[in-house]
């Protein structure tokens, strides 16, 4: 089927199928998009597509979102990483803005209903953005006629996954069609039947993958073909003349084996490949405000024509290796899995050398089979080649079998619902309550019944055991109110009662802090602790602001505890014990290390806000860039939270001083440089050069004279600061 039949049968579509050709260049429809366009995807109908990687699901999408757009609906798109929400948005803006279809992107704020994006006809958004705009009652959400649900075998993830089905339970409130698309799920079908949705599942793939395991001086693979390698080397060899992306349990393994695999690389780079590496190493190397150990190291390594890529480089880092991996300049790159989650990266071949991953909980365990089929469809590069290969690296007997049996000719796991526990449950029924979505402890039941949980375990009475202990919490901080319905004014809930909920006919409400914790998106638990923290502050400093945040699960549990680390925090104790935002648990106790952690993190923040750079961050407290922009984030939402907590309970003379250290975390800069931090263009590094030369506020600036400005700036960002002061 060629692309020009979809305009024959829906006109509607001509303009977008034209650009669609001249952009990508799209003549005959793959089969798996022939099956979902006969099956009726693009007639109104809801639909699960089971599709392997590069078959085509994207464009289905972008039909199905131009076609309800024209029919005069909104659409929404759905990423499970802002990266990936970056890129669709770039993508889809430069195809269809020249047919006047405007596309917008949100992914930050939180603390937002972003009503500009009512002028919009497809908001691009990560899951959790897509909660928050719910959670702040967007005006245009009756509009929305079209919801894609990228990489929805997401659901299974317990971090990621109940975010992302409590979206889809809310959106389907409003009626739209729903479109998820996934590579890799094994129960399509149940997922598609809660959805009211139709199913397209197809193994085709527009570039033949083979799957193999290399063990005993062998690779062998299915469809059936093998060869023979060395036993010096197998990971030499195997990147040694094919694009690849080499996956690794560990960031330090990535980094290791990246360094030993470019040496050799290099012997065989280009003249113009050696000039275009040396260019990005030096970007690399600029990336920063102060080099560290890992930026050399990388910028190293490709110069040899091999990288790493894993969570600990900051997002310009990764993109560097991204586009230059795309322009088939790095030949090799080794990689944790937060490359597999989707990002259009593909290679000719993809080895996962560690077929087993530590776990805080289990220990070291295989990876699931989800997610190697996962990371195996990165193999193969459509345009480029007409075959991919995913090869598997056992290290010994056991790990082959296993890797024959449960990766090769084994299926992939089914999908399943993890909202049904107490830390994800907590924050969401909060969320329902504050914005009246359910009234009463029966009308939160009928919610749930409607979740992806509820169809697949039928047996709803843990699930409500949770949900009543949830409801007895909030209550419990003063978040949420019950009152007898004799009293209440409320409407009765949406859903359909299914039985009574232990003969308790009272509504709930949520308070208003209640409600401004929910908008905050924060944990209910962490916005306990910072409301029983204000009730104890009398004098704080601004260690005990920074103790206050760094004591929240949101940035306690993610940091590591090294043995020196333990030291360096029982010194902090010491020094700054009438600082501290509660007092230490004993040496034997559970809660000490994490208590440990709480003051690594708040020294960690305060060396920051000391002007302390990225390279002293590293060695002194094991935190890479990438890691510490991350905690940086946190740590500002925390903070920002904390303002509106104090403001609400009426705490008006710590919020100075609050505002005060958010600032310094925000720009890492010392209370002097707060003056001059504030005008657009002048980060911490400007400002200290300014306040060195005399200029310590925007009254100094007004009188600088333009040219010791341009000297000391730059000559363009002097005009803009100039321009900023009027």
């Amino acid at each position: 089927m060629r692309i020009d039949e979809i305009a024959n049968k829906y006109p509607v579509l001509k303009d977008a199928i034209e650009r669609i050709k001249e952009v990508d260049g799209v003549g005959n429809l793959f089969p798996p998009q022939e099956d979902a366009i006969k099956a009726g995807v693009l007639d109104g109908k809801s639909f699960v597509l089971a599709v392997s990687t590069g078959a085509g699901k994207t464009l289905i999408a972008e039909l199905a979102m131009i076609k309800t757009i024209l029919e005069g609906k909104k659409a929404i798109y759905l990423c499970p990483l802002k990266a990936l929400a970056s890129e669709k948005h770039l993508d889809l803006k430069e195809k269809y803005g020249p047919l006047g279809i405007k596309v917008a992107l949100s992914i930050g704020d939180l603390d937002s209903s972003d009503p500009w994006l009512g002028r919009y006809d497809i908001v691009i958004c990560s899951n959790e953005k897509a909660d928050s705009l719910l959670r702040h009652g967007i005006s245009w959400a009756g509009e929305i006629g079209l919801v894609v649900a990228d990489e929805i075998h997401l659901l299974n993830d317990p971090s990621r996954g109940p975010t992302l089905e409590m979206v889809l339970t809310r959106l389907r409130g409003f009626n739209p069609v729903i479109l998820g698309l996934s590579a890799t799920i094994k129960n399509y079908k149940e997922l598609a039947s809660w959805l009211g949705a139709e199913a397209v599942k197809s193994n085709f793939r527009p570039v033949k993958l083979y799957k193999g395991v290399a063990y005993d001086n062998e690779v062998s693979f299915v469809p059936e073909r093998k060869y023979t390698i060395g036993s010096e080397n197998v990971l030499l060899e195997l990147t040694g003349n094919k694009q690849s992306i080499v996956f690794i349990s560990t960031r330090r393994g990535t980094e290791a084996t990246a360094e030993k695999l470019g040496k050799p690389l290099s012997k065989n780079l280009s003249s113009g490949e050696r000039e275009a590496l040396l260019n990005t190493s030096k970007k690399i190397l600029s990336s920063l405000e102060h080099r560290t150990q890992q930026c050399e190291r990388l910028a190293r390594c490709i110069q040899n024509g091999a990288a790493f890529h894993h969570a600990g480089l900051t997002q310009k880092q990764r993109s560097l290796v991204e586009d230059n991996f795309r322009a088939g300049v790095i030949k090799v790159v080794c990689a944790t899995s937060t490359l597999a989650a989707g990002l259009n990266l593909p290679a000719y071949r993809v080895i996962i050398r560690d077929l087993k991953r530590f776990s805080s909980f289990r220990g070291m365990d295989y990876l699931p089979a989800l997610e190697v089929e996962q990371i195996s469809g990165r193999a193969g590069r459509i345009k480029y080649d007409t075959e991919g290969e995913a090869i598997l690296l056992p290290k010994n007997q056991a790990e082959a079998e296993y890797a024959w049996k449960n990766y090769i000719h084994g299926e992939t796991e089914k999908i399943s619902s993890k909202l049904g526990v107490e830390p994800v449950l907590r924050t969401h029924v909060l969320a329902l309550i504050a914005g009246g979505i359910v009234t009463s402890r029966q009308g939160l039941m009928d919610f749930f019944e409607r979740t992806f949980y509820a169809y697949q375990y039928k047996d709803m009475s843990q699930l409500r055991s949770h949900l009543n202990r949830v409801v007895k919490m909030l209550e419990g901080f003063g978040f949420v109110n019950s009152r007898d319905k004799t009293e209440s004014s409320e409407p009765e809930s949406e859903f359909r009662p299914a039985f009574a909920w232990e003969d308790d006919d009272s509504s709930l409400e949520a308070t208003r802090i209640g409600k401004r914790v929910s908008e905050l998106y924060i944990d209910p638990l962490t916005a306990d602790f910072i409301i029983r923290s204000f009730q104890r502050l009398q004098g704080p400093s601004m260690f005990t602001f920074l103790h206050m945040v760094s004591s929240c699960l949101e940035m306690r549990l993610s940091l590591s505890l090294r043995k020196k680390d333990v030291g360096n925090a029982e010194d902090v104790i010491a020094a700054e014990e009438h600082n501290l935002v509660e007092k230490p648990p004993n040496e034997w106790d559970l809660e000490y290390e994490d208590f440990l952690r709480s003051i690594k993190m708040a020294s960690l923040l305060g060396a920051w806000a000391e002007e302390n750079g990225e390279d002293y961050i590293l060695e002194n407290f094991g935190v890479t860039p990438g890691e510490l922009k991350a905690r940086l984030d946190i740590a500002d939402w925390l903070l920002y939270s904390s303002q509106e907590l104090g403001l609400l309970l009426g705490r008006r003379e710590l919020l100075k001083e609050l505002r005060k250290a958010r600032l310094r975390v925000r720009y890492g800069v010392s209370e002097e440089l707060l003056p001059l931090i504030r005008l657009k263009g002048i980060g911490r590094v400007r400002a200290r050069r300014l306040f060195r030369a005399g200029i310590k506020s925007t009254r100094d600036l007004r009188k600088a004279n333009p040219e010791a400005l341009a000297r000391l700036m730059g000559r363009a960002t002097a005009e803009k600061i100039k321009e900023q002061l009027g």
